[in-house]
C-alpha cells in the first residue's frame, strides 16, 4: 500500500492523516480527491504541499462521480482508498438528510465499485462510534448491532453494512474503522469543542445542549490516525476496529474545562434546547485495536487541552471561516431561538 487516494482528505481527519502518513513513510505517495464543500479547505494543506510536493497531489472531485473517481484511481497508479469522505455534522443531517444520504451511501458504493473493478489491494472505511446508537450502559464491542439514531448515524451504518456485503459476496479487501469524537487542528468550528473554544475566545455565549450530562470520548485526532494506519498494516480484512481513549467525559465537563483552560468566566455557558434524538452516551470497548499494539497517547482532558491550545495559536485559520457568510447563515439557522432561559 504505496499509494493511495485519500478520499476527503481536505477535510478535517483526513488532512491530518494525509500529513501523518506522508511524514511517517517516506515511499507513501498521497493524491487527495475531495469535493470541497464548507468542510473540505485546501489551507488545511497548505503545508503539505510545500513540504510534499513530488508525493502528493490533489483532485477536485466527487465520490459520487464514478468516471471521476476511476480515471483518478488509474492516472495516480493507486493501489489503496482511504475513505474519510462524507457528511459528518449530525445538525446539519437533520436539517438536510439528503446530502448526507447520497455523499455517505451512495458514494461508498461508488468506491467499492472501483475498488472490485480495478482490483485495488484494499478499501478502508472510515466510520463512527455513532452507528452503535445510544449505549447507557458498558461499552459497545465491534460485534454488537448497529443502531444509529440520527441520519447521519443512519448513513455511515448504511455504508458499513454494504461494505461488510462487498467482502462477503465479491471477496473485497475491505476493513472499517469507528472512531469516537475526534477533536484536534484543522476541524470546522461548527463541531461542539472548535466551536465553544472560538466562542468563548471572543466571549460569545456557548450554547450547551439539554442539561449538558450527555457523555462523550473526546479523542486527539493524530491517535486516530495512528490507529487506522496501524489497521492499514495489520488489521484483517474484512473485520472492523473501534478507535478511541476508554475514557469518556461529560459535555458539561468539557465545557467548563475549556473555559478554565482559556481563563473565561462560566457565566458565558447558554444552555439552548436539546438536539432531537440526542444519543445520551458513547462509549468504545477498544481492545481489538489495542490487540494490533495501539494505544491512545491521549486522555479526552489531554485531548482537549492540546486542541484548546492550537485554535488559540491559529487564528489565521478559523477566523475567515467564522466570519464568512456561509458559516453565519448555519450558526444563525442553528442556534437563534433555541435559548433556554
Amino acid at each position: 500500500m504505496r499509494s493511495l487516494m485519500v478520499t476527503g482528505g481536505a477535510g478535517f481527519i483526513g488532512s491530518n492523516f494525509v500529513r501523518y502518513m506522508l511524514e511517517r513513510y517516506p515511499d507513501c505517495h498521497i493524491v487527495v480527491y475531495d469535493k470541497l464543500t464548507y468542510a473540505g479547505n485546501l489551507d488545511n494543506l497548505k503545508d503539505i504541499v510545500e513540504r510534499f510536493t513530488d508525493r502528493y497531489a490533489f483532485v477536485r472531485g466527487d465520490i459520487c462521480d464514478a468516471v471521476s473517481v476511476r480515471e483518478t484511481l488509474l492516472s495516480y497508479d493507486v493501489d489503496t482508498i482511504v475513505n474519510f469522505a462524507a457528511e459528518t455534522h449530525v445538525d446539519r443531517s437533520i436539517m438536510d438528510p439528503d446530502a448526507f444520504i447520497k455523499t455517505d451511501v451512495y458514494g461508498t458504493y461508488v468506491l467499492l465499485e472501483a475498488t472490485r473493478e480495478l482490483g485495488l489491494e484494499r478499501m478502508h472505511q472510515v466510520s463512527t462510534d455513532e452507528v452503535y446508537g445510544h449505549v447507557p450502559v458498558g461499552a459497545s464491542k465491534e460485534t454488537d448491532p448497529v443502531a444509529p439514531r440520527s441520519p447521519y448515524a443512519a448513513s455511515k451504518a448504511s455504508a458499513d453494512l454494504m461494505i461488510n456485503a462487498y467482502h462477503v459476496t465479491y471477496g473485497l479487501p475491505v476493513t472499517i474503522t469507528r472512531g469516537a469524537n475526534n477533536i484536534g487542528p484543522y476541524q470546522y468550528p461548527e463541531k461542539v469543542v472548535p466551536l465553544f473554544v472560538t466562542n468563548a475566545m471572543d466571549d460569545l455565549p456557548l450554547p450547551l445542549y439539554g442539561d449538558g450530562l450527555q457523555v462523550r470520548d473526546y479523542q486527539y485526532v493524530l491517535d486516530h490516525c495512528e490507529a487506522i494506519d496501524i489497521v492499514l498494516q495489520k488489521g484483517r480484512i474484512g473485520d472492523v476496529y473501534n478507535i478511541g481513549t476508554g475514557t469518556e467525559m461529560r459535555n458539561i465537563d468539557m465545557t467548563h474545562l475549556i473555559l478554565e483552560l482559556l481563563g473565561k468566566p462560566e457565566s458565558l455557558i447558554q444552555p439552548v434546547r436539546d438536539r432531537p434524538g440526542h444519543d445520551r452516551r458513547y462509549a468504545l470497548d477498544v481492545t481489538k485495536i489495542c490487540g494490533l499494539g495501539w494505544e491512545p497517547m491521549h486522555v479526552c482532558e489531554e485531548a482537549i487541552e492540546k486542541t484548546v491550545r492550537w485554535y488559540v495559536e491559529n487564528e489565521w485559520w478559523w477566523r475567515p471561516i467564522k466570519s464568512g457568510e456561509h458559516y453565519q447563515e448555519y450558526y444563525k439557522r442553528q442556534y437563534e431561538g433555541r435559548e433556554v432561559t
